[in-house]
């Protein structure tokens, strides 16, 4: 009996160890190193003192979606290059589209242009919500091959372990996986990978350096780039006969540089393959047009386009035509106007119109302004006691 009680205990240790290597999920090969990401969220971070507590890689979050960049980002790049450790950049993905994902992953590579790094560049796609696996599969690999195309760097997955395993598979798994998995001796084999590049095992860490909370990771050496790297800026576009380029500069809009190259946002959208006239990034190199049709000689002002306007009303507005309007803008297609827009108008006929009709959402300065007076004007020659009350289907009389 006692044999038999001794054998059974071997077996059930031995049936324990197995079942232990089967749902642990292993380590890439290689050398392991302490590491921690952050955001914005961390603040102020002394990266002195994070090196000195062992702290040998930091993966930084760039920027969310297609417009957002980390308020910390320059920081704490800076400040982590300084101290000496290894640094990687994360993305946030919140893409439902494979364009989408595509123009996240340019956004991404934008953003970090110029910058040294160590680690592959990482995407952080968790909020999968109303996504199917199939779908959140697809976005993710266009996210990801877009960045290493746009970048030529090399990329990995950031992922919980639920989602590694139920969400995502096929060709998204070629790539290495960050797992994120708390509370556990090692992440776990339910996914649809063979082994983890890098483990963050913990978001309530806590480091000399950091006030409050960090995430607390392991990476291995898949998760390195064979040489530190830096996306280079994109190369300019050769211009075709009649264009321009033009680098984006921090706080220019499509409306600004359309007006300074005497062109409209139509033609640098159609000419660029902007589909979002709102959405561009500094650094982004744009083709102009300069061989288009000059402008009318005329002296004009200008006219911004409101939500529900066409240029055919605009054009009966101003007791003009659709075709010079779209010839004064150099509008390609005169049915594709945007919301916010600047459009030329001559003053010839903005003036000859001797009212106009108040719509909702319309200012008395607003109208001051396109029709080139004063608000103390209009309310003299309309007998307008208070200038900030004027209403949907009131007549102003324009000078």
């Amino acid at each position: 009996m006692k044999k038999l009680f001794m054998f059974m205990t071997l077996t059930l240790a031995l049936f324990i160890a197995s079942a232990a290597s089967v749902y642990a999920l292993p380590p890439a090969s290689g050398e392991q190193w302490q590491g921690i990401d952050v955001s914005e969220w961390q603040g102020n971070i002394n990266f002195e003192q994070v090196a000195a507590s062992g702290i040998k890689v930091v993966y930084i979050r760039s920027s969310l979606g297609s417009s957002y960049i980390d308020p910390y980002f320059q920081q704490n790049y800076q400040r982590a290059k300084a101290a000496g450790l290894k640094i990687g950049f994360y993305h946030y993905v919140t893409a439902r589209s494979v364009p989408q994902a595509q123009s996240q992953a340019r956004f991404f590579a934008q953003v970090i242009q110029g910058k040294k790094f160590d680690c592959r560049l990482a995407m952080d796609f968790e909020d999968l919500t109303n996504l199917s696996a199939a779908q959140a599969t697809e976005i993710g690999l266009a996210f990801i091959r877009e960045t290493e195309k746009v970048s030529g760097k090399k990329a990995v997955v950031y992922s919980n372990t639920y989602n590694a395993g139920a969400m995502f598979s096929g060709a998204l798994t070629k790539y290495p996986l960050w797992a994120a998995s708390y509370g556990v001796s090692q992440p776990s084999s339910a996914v649809n990978w063979t082994s983890w590049a890098g483990w963050q095992y913990t978001d309530r860490g806590q480091i000399p350096g950091i006030s409050g909370y960090v995430d607390r990771d392991i990476f291995t050496s898949a998760m390195l780039l064979k040489s530190s790297g830096q996306v280079k800026p994109d190369p300019s576009p050769t211009p075709s006969p009649g264009t321009i380029t033009y680098q984006v500069k921090p706080g220019d809009t499509l409306w600004d540089i359309a007006r300074r190259y005497n062109t409209s946002v139509a033609a640098i959208a159609q000419e660029n393959n902007i589909s979002n006239p709102q959405l561009i990034y500094p650094g982004q190199t744009l083709r102009i047009r300069t061989d288009a049709a000059a402008p009318d000689t005329d002296s004009y002002t200008y006219y911004t386009v409101r939500p529900g306007d066409t240029l055919s009303h605009i054009a009966l507005r101003f007791q003009t035509t659709v075709q010079r309007l779209a010839s004064m803008n150099k509008i390609a297609n005169p049915n594709l106007i945007y919301t916010g827009e600047q459009l030329r108008i001559p003053t010839s006929n903005a003036s000859a119109n001797a009212t106009y009709t108040v719509r909702p959402g319309d200012t008395l300065w607003e109208i001051a302004l396109r029709n080139n007076t004063s608000v103390a004007h209009l309310t003299s020659i309309n007998n307008i006691i208070n200038p900030n009350l004027i209403y949907p289907g009131e007549v102003i009389r324009l000078p």
